[in-house]
């Protein structure tokens, strides 16, 4: 592939809801510009875009996947993205290389929730966009339908530009409406026909619209235009592009990704219509080494730097990087240095990608998208640069984790290879981590959702040919005591050698201030404990708290004072204090009136409107308390509860299910409450089970 000028390169992320067909129209995209010598289907596993073991065999996008085509002197690189949302943070990532982004809309499905998140995912980050109205061969398909639709929630900026020729229920062709051309779909490709006398009076009125809309985008034009009330096709194609360029205007195009129909038309569009990298304001960034702020315009002169946007994990290649050039060029003789880790990176081959393949290239310039295999400290989001020139851009803000699950290993003793493995991992996928729950002991693995943290283990497994586990975890209850009693721990070993001998009364009292989990308070005088035995007592006691007395949880908030004690002075030793202390920590708490405590989280749920009252029914099913409700981003509502921990399990999979995956959450440990008498009853019982079959 030659190398592009930076005017002549198109980045375009393919969004939209699951199952649209973006891959497809990846696939048909790669066919047309002969960049592949057949079209690959999603269904058989053979496409260019799902070239991971886990997306062929679920038949569906897990990873975000690039290939470029040339088509009409222009290099377009897809960004091709899942639909699914567990795989959110593949957007993210997408939307950071992607300079303009093509939204997949079914037509039959129309305007979906994956509609809506992609729609607004690129407003937020002010990327033009384009819809392409997919799927139009299936029965009950409907291309004025979704332009209804899409009218309906997103205005005025929705600008149909094509017109389908139907024939029955399926789509024959279509009308270019900007250049007022009617073409038939046929084995060698768009054919061009007459007009369709049925559809001359809405092409004038679709066309007079356009017009409008193209005017309005440029002085010179909205001049012209209020003189002749008329402009060119070249003129109305500058004015949609002005348009696109500043998010006022939205092309609406149709066909279908499969059968290789409208696909010609919408490559025409991405290099007449879409903008270039150069368009873009610069990045901005900070200097390392001054922390002044810097930006960088999208130009081949300008110093070089790029920015990692993902991260390929592969046990035999190694780590693939891959990364948006956004000033100057990159070449092998680009000494290259990571300006997060300030450290010089070893430069390797530079590749573009084809999915899953790579290819050699000599030379990358500014707006282009490539990738290097191999880099040492190189990260998602790090900042490539030269040494002399550094800079460092902002890296990217994934969406907070919901799901937490535990995680093993199948087989004892391959620790080493699942935890390694799933490190491995994490570089590919920055939106889930592994942490140790200090209380529990339990490895937690957090992720987006059930499907995320399955997918997640079965990768493990074909990457790295080791087996995870996944499982509820454990709740992390406590228990403490509600009113003082005082006890003594006596112990007294008298076996043929030498005894042990040891005595103390200590009372047990509950800290209800929350300054300290445990105290421990010496009040001995007149040395009926020895000082040297002192320190036995309270390591007795700290390593007794570790199991509570109703169900083995940690006591907390307890404060045990030594007041009194007896000693032999021959028979008296450190474990025989130990083990008194820890007697008289059983004794006590029994009759302290035990209770069992629960964390307690605050949630905040951001749902649209229409979804408040069952958000909240359920937030009263799982014991919670509403705190209130107020306004947040974007319409959405916000209702704020506090909730046990114990009822939150697969909320994140229940909530998507409440509001067709329109709902988000976000969580944050409050404190412990003690767990209602009936609900504690159950848990003393299971505890009380399990320690029996531990026994057995």
């Amino acid at each position: 592939m030659k190398v592009y000028k930076t005017k002549d390169i198109r980045n375009v992320a393919f969004l939209g809801h699951g199952g649209e067909g973006k891959t497809s129209l990846a696939e048909a995209i790669l066919y047309n510009a002969k960049a592949i010598e057949r079209m690959g289907k999603t269904t058989d596993g053979t496409t260019v875009m799902d070239f991971d073991a886990e997306e062929k065999k679920r038949q569906i996008s897990i990873s975000t996947a690039v290939a470029s085509a040339e088509w009409n002197g222009t290099k377009i690189n897809i960004i091709d993205v899942p639909g699914f949302f567990d795989f959110v943070g593949e957007m993210t990532e997408a939307l950071e290389a992607a300079d303009s982004a093509i939204i997949v809309v079914g037509a039959v499905s129309g305007v979906s929730v994956g509609t809506e998140k992609a729609w607004d995912a690129c407003t937020k980050k002010r990327i033009p966009k384009l819809v392409f109205v997919n799927q139009t061969d299936r029965e009950n398909a409907s291309y004025s339908k979704v332009v209804k639709e899409l009218r309906e929630k997103y205005g005025n900026c929705i600008a149909p530009i094509e017109i389908p020729i139907m024939e029955g229920e399926t789509m024959k062709g279509y009308v270019d409406v900007i250049h007022q051309k009617a073409y038939a779909y046929s084995d060698k490709g768009p054919q061009e026909i007459p007009v369709p006398a049925a559809l001359t009076d809405e092409l004038a009125d679709i066309r007079q619209e356009i017009m409008e809309s193209a005017a309005e985008n440029d002085e010179e034009l909205l001049e012209k235009y209020f003189e002749t009330s008329e402009l060119s096709d070249e003129e109305i194609a500058r004015g949609i592009s002005l348009g696109v360029a500043a998010h006022s205007t939205v092309p609406v195009v149709a066909g279908s990704a499969l059968q290789n129909r409208g696909v010609v038309s919408l490559m025409n569009h991405i290099c007449a219509l879409l903008p270039s990298p150069d368009t873009r304001k610069p990045a901005s960034g900070v200097n390392p080494k001054n922390g002044q702020k810097e930006e960088r315009k999208c130009d081949e002169t300008a110093p070089f730097s790029a920015q990692v946007f993902k991260t390929i994990a592969d046990p035999f290649v190694g780590k693939l990087s891959i990364f948006k050039v956004l000033s100057g060029k990159l070449n092998a003789s680009t000494n290259l240095y990571n300006g997060n880790a300030e450290k010089s990176e070893k430069s390797g081959s530079l590749y573009t990608l084809k999915g899953g393949k790579q290819l050699p290239v000599d030379e990358l310039v500014a707006g282009d998208i490539g990738a290097m295999a191999k880099l040492q400290y190189t990260m998602t989001g790090h900042t490539l640069c030269e040494a002399e020139n550094p800079i460092v851009y902002p890296e990217f803000v994934f969406p907070k984790t919901a799901l937490t699950m535990a995680i093993s290993v199948k087989k004892e003793g391959e620790e080493d290879k699942v935890f390694g493995g799933l490190n491995r991992l994490m570089e590919e996928d920055p939106t889930f981590a592994l942490t140790k729950d200090p209380d529990t002991g339990e490895m937690l693995i957090k992720g987006m959702g059930e499907l995320h943290l399955e997918v997640i283990t079965k990768r493990l497994q074909n990457k790295f040919g080791v087996e995870a586990v996944l499982k509820e975890p454990i709740i992390p209850y406590r228990e403490t005591i509600r009113k003082c009693v005082e006890a003594e721990g006596r112990h007294k070993k008298q076996s043929g050698g030498a005894g042990q001998f040891g005595v103390v009364s200590i009372r047990f009292e509950p800290i209800t201030d929350g300054s300290a989990e445990f105290e421990f308070v010496d009040k001995i005088v007149g040395g009926v404990v020895p000082r040297e035995y002192i320190p036995a007592v309270e390591k007795g006691l700290r390593e007794s708290i570790k199991t509570g007395v109703l169900a083995g949880y940690p006591m907390v908030n307890l404060r045990a004072i030594l007041f009194d004690g007896k000693y032999h002075p021959v028979d008296s030793k450190e474990i025989a204090f130990k083990t008194a202390a820890r007697l008289a920590y059983k004794k006590a708490c029994r009759e302290a009136n035990p209770v069992l405590l629960e964390p307690i989280y605050n949630i905040k749920v951001s749902i649209p409107d229409a979804y408040m009252g069952d958000i909240i029914g359920d937030l009263n099913r799982r014991r919670g308390r509403i705190l209130g409700m107020h306004p947040g981003e974007d319409g959405m509502q916000v209702v704020e509860a506090e909730v046990p921990l114990a009822e939150l399990s697969k909320y994140a999979t229940d909530l998507r299910s409440m509001t067709q995956a329109r709902g988000e959450f976000e969580m944050e440990y409050v404190r412990y409450e003690d767990v209602p008498g009936n609900i504690a009853a159950k848990i003393i019982e299971t505890a009380s089970i399990a320690s029996d079959e531990d026994d057995e």
